[in-house]
């Protein structure tokens, strides 16, 4: 039985399977995926398209009994729908359940029962919201084999579907390329390199505010602000209860008309309360759209150079840009990609409207499976790291979690608080060197006993990810037996494209081009690591080891020249009892006279 590639996404949701060597995607009457519109009538319940038609004709959202991009709803323990209480997770069922019975309906593929599928999500969609739509997958009758995120799945599909598959794997070889998905919910960009046939995502972004929708809702705004202007039209005069939903729809459809005309008319009639003549009527032309939403267009593309920043590459190392997703297709949005990356760097996919679910569809296919792109490490006392998950780690599958326990010890409970910090370095792969940029994943801070001597409080850590990739932490002490737990969401993922190839599965370690990488950040506060794999007394700060282990100081042992230097400058001055570093201290360099009967010389002596 084949697992099916599934895209539900925020506007529209498809399934797609490889039949063969092709790929069949399951789209509508109108040869166009699924719209992710859920309508309730009483006690019928109508998904899809004609939804959507209800959605335009008689303006009904959410505070209806319209439900637009359900997805989004996910998180919240309920909305109100038609006046009726309803869970955002039944909500998603409802359009996952008709998904599914379409590609069923179709009969396109003997023997398809679709009750598995690689599910795409936004790199950028929290943990809690993944379970919440596993949830929903289940209820539907479909198992959730493995999470994929959405560019990523994207980059895969463009791949696997090229007419010389070898030849682009050579061409992009050790190539970073970037994935740039604007759909009408979200923009998601990853940033991946390719090595012998892995790919990896070495950075991702993502947000949920520049999405279609804003273009919408922004365009329907500056319309009924035109024709108000124009009519001489004040605030006084009412709008139709379903006039703004309708005018919404018709600027969602002259946006979309306006990638391949230079001008449309928006029309929505009986708009106004009141009038003689009631109707909206408004030309816009493809200049007026893109003056009307630039501010939108230059959110979005600043995510762009936001990552490759964080990243530390220029866009002249991206050899490839790969564009999908609705906004895509939008004039403005390529010229401004190709100012960016020049023509030839930047290809707008044809398939759009399917690349993701194909590419789902190909994961599912090859069964390839997700493994963590970078180490995940625990920062250790004196600044070394101890890796918790390597780089290369197959992640977990539906039911499944991979982790591991570790035993540990306070090097330096004085302040009362074992201190735990998660990082993951910059650069993808097992083998990663001390002085290699990182980034903080999280923190947890646990109670320890504060009179205990150094590595007398035990520590416990406990790191897992499950099957919706969300890596716990788990850490507690076991003298004072305080506990904290954290979670994090945004790890990184690598997929094998199926070449015999293991990329640096096979412990290479990934080398950029001359100057790549993140730039060390400037100032700001870090938290001083008190956490030990091992008994070793340099690892304790010299103040707080003098006062357990005076006799470690005598010269004769040899102490290491860095605790001497913090023990005393955490020792106050014999004389005048100021901090060693305070400028009104002169006692060192001021003449002393030995005290009667004393046997210690004078500073000058």
């Amino acid at each position: 039985m084949a697992v099916v590639g599934f895209d539900f996404g925020t506007t529209n949701s498809l399934i797609s399977v490889v039949q063969g060597n092709r790929v069949v995607s399951f789209l509508d009457d109108q040869g166009l995926p699924v719209p992710s519109v859920v309508c309730y009538e009483g006690s019928q319940t109508i998904v899809g398209r004609e939804a959507r038609e209800r959605l335009g004709q008689a303006g009904l959202g959410v505070q209806g009994n319209v439900v637009r991009s359900p997805k989004t709803l996910l998180g919240r323990e309920s909305v109100f729908v038609g006046g009726v209480e309803r869970s955002p997770v039944d909500i998603v069922r409802e359009v996952v359940e008709f998904v599914r019975r379409q590609a069923l309906d179709a009969k396109t593929v003997r023997n398809l029962d679709a009750d598995r599928a690689v599910v795409t999500i936004p790199v950028m969609m929290e943990g809690h919201r993944r379970a919440l739509l596993r949830d929903a997958f289940r209820m539907a009758g479909m198992s959730v084999v493995q999470f994929v995120h959405e560019p990523l799945a994207a980059l895969y599909g463009y791949l696997r579907s090229s007419d010389d598959f070898d030849a682009t794997l050579r061409h992009y070889d050790r190539q970073l390329v970037l994935v740039f998905d604007w759909g009408g919910g979200t923009l998601d960009l990853t940033l991946c390199r390719l090595v012998d046939g892995l790919l990896i995502q070495v950075g991702n972004d993502g947000t949920d505010e520049v999405g279609g929708d804003w273009f919408d809702d922004e365009l329907k705004n500056e319309i009924e602000r035109r024709v108000r202007a124009t009519r001489s039209l004040s605030d006084d005069v009412e709008v139709q209860a379903e006039g703004r939903s309708r005018l919404l729809h018709a600027c969602e459809r002259a946006k979309i008309d306006l990638s391949q005309r230079s001008r449309v008319n928006v029309y929505v009639p009986n708009f106004f309360r009141g009038l003689d003549d009631p109707d909206l009527d408004f030309p816009l032309s493809r200049e007026e759209l893109d003056a009307i939403v630039a501010k939108l267009v230059n959110k979005g593309l600043a995510r762009i150079e936001r990552l490759l920043d964080r990243e530390g590459y220029s866009s002249a190392a991206v050899a490839k840009c790969l564009a999908t997703g609705g906004m895509a297709n939008m004039p403005v949005v390529r010229a401004r990609l190709h100012e960016l990356f020049g023509p030839n760097r930047v290809h707008v996919s044809e398939r759009s409207a399917s690349l993701i679910s194909e590419g789902a569809a190909w994961v599912a296919h090859d069964e390839a499976k997700l493994h963590l792109a970078k180490n995940v490490e625990l920062v250790l006392a004196r600044n070394s790291y101890m890796p918790l998950l390597a780089a290369g780690l197959e992640m977990p599958q539906e039911g499944e979690v991979r982790g591991d326990k570790f035993s540990l010890y306070c090097v330096d409970p004085t302040d009362g608080f074992g201190k735990f910090e998660l990082m993951a370095p910059h650069r993808p792969g097992p083998k990663v060197l001390p002085d290699d940029m990182r980034r903080p994943l999280t923190n947890l801070v646990v109670p320890v006993d504060s009179k205990a001597a150094p590595f007398r409080e035990r520590l416990q850590l406990d790191v897992t990810v499950d099957e919706n990739l969300i890596l716990k932490a788990q850490a507690r002490s076991l003298n004072q037996r305080g506990s904290a737990e954290a979670e994090v969401h945004d790890l990184e993922f690598a997929l094998a494209l199926p070449t015999g190839k293991r990329g640096w599965l096979g412990a290479e370690r990934i080398e950029g081009e001359a100057g790549d990488g993140p730039k060390p950040a400037k100032g700001g506060l870090v938290m001083r690591s008190n956490i030990a794999s091992y008994e070793d007394n340099k690892l304790v700060p010299g103040e707080v080891l003098y006062r357990f282990a005076p006799l470690y100081f005598d010269t004769r042992n040899g102490p290491p020249q860095l605790q001497v230097d913090e023990r005393l400058y955490y020792e106050p001055c014999t004389y005048c009892k100021r901090a060693s570093n305070d400028p009104l201290c002169t006692c060192a360099s001021a003449p002393r006279t030995p005290q009667v009967g004393s046997n210690r010389p004078s500073a000058s002596a």
